[in-house]
């Protein structure tokens, strides 16, 4: 398998680092991107040969990585208006959903491509930019056993692989993931305002937590460097992915008949905090809205009681 040629649909903030792992571990790799300046920029300085239509990459490649925002956006890649890549595809094909998608419409597509000979697995990631660049993702595979272990050696380029169940039991890991993850910088939020409002110091609460049980990914990665700073840049994970992936988790919840009130209330203020702020923000700037209704900011000092 790591010797076919491998065709990167989508070269992103994520897509651009995973191709240079690819590369520098010798893949014969072609790039497709909407943008094709992108594509073009990122062959020229990562390695790789850009493409300029999905016909031609799914022509030439054996097997397809897509690394895209949503199922929506991959969906109209295979099946949509104009170039669809689904009618270039070969028999034989492998392809490779590495987005953070919806699991329901990634079986969907998956039918869809069978019926051209063409397998799919999902393979969603964790780790942000700074782990896509060091080649450490977390990478969680969904889909027939001997499907996955075909794809494991390019996948393994960019990260560590572990298979997790059938077809779209990746995506779902992915988007459960993603709701601690989102459930746990929210309440360490709100606790850090309670916190500062009672007169305790914020940075000093951290150090607490992180030898406490309260310790989280948030508590240890996110509040010092990018909160209390008021930096606000996490790795460029987007307010609107954060509340994309969590939507996602509770459809999950919804579809295995699962009470989830707490994933609810969690999804409705990732929702608002995308509207409010804008999705393009950073998810770590849900800290401004819950200084709005906290009326407080983190690292103001407290009027004396």
């Amino acid at each position: 398998m790591a010797a076919k040629t491998v065709g990167l649909v989508g070269v992103g903030m994520m897509g651009w680092p995973m191709a240079n792992c690819m590369v520098q571990k010798g893949i014969d790799l072609l790039l497709y991107d909407v943008d094709a300046a992108r594509s073009a920029k990122c062959a020229s300085e990562v390695g790789g040969k850009a493409v300029t239509s999905l016909k031609d990459i799914g022509q030439r490649a054996d097997v397809i990585i897509t690394m895209l925002p949503n199922s929506e956006i991959v969906s109209s890649v295979f099946f949509g208006e104009g170039d669809p890549l689904a009618e270039a595809l070969r028999p034989g094909t492998s392809v490779m959903e590495m987005s953070s998608g919806s699991p329901d419409v990634t079986i969907d597509i998956a039918a869809r491509l069978a019926a051209k000979g063409v397998t799919m697995i999902d393979a969603p990631v964790s780790g942000g930019v700074p782990r896509a660049v060091a080649g450490t993702l977390t990478i969680m595979a969904g889909g027939d056993a001997a499907v996955v272990k075909d794809c494991t050696p390019i996948l393994e380029t960019m990260g560590s692989v572990t298979h997790v169940g059938i077809l779209g039991a990746g995506q779902a890991m992915k988007a459960l993931n993603n709701l601690v993850s989102a459930g746990g910088l929210l309440i360490g939020i709100e606790a850090l305002l309670i916190g500062q409002k009672f007169g305790l110091d914020p940075d000093r609460m951290v150090d607490i937590l992180n030898t406490s049980s309260g310790m989280n990914n948030s508590t240890q990665k996110k509040f010092k460097q990018y909160v209390l700073s008021r930096k606000f840049d996490d790795g460029g994970f987007a307010l609107g992915l954060m509340a994309k992936d969590v939507g996602i988790a509770l459809d999950v919840a919804r579809g295995t008949g699962t009470a989830a009130p707490f994933s609810a209330l969690c999804s409705h203020l990732w929702n608002a905090a995308s509207a409010m702020l804008g999705p393009k923000q950073d998810h770590t700037a849900i800290t401004l809205m819950c200084e709005t209704f906290a009326k407080a900011k983190l690292g103001e000092a407290q009027p004396k009681k």
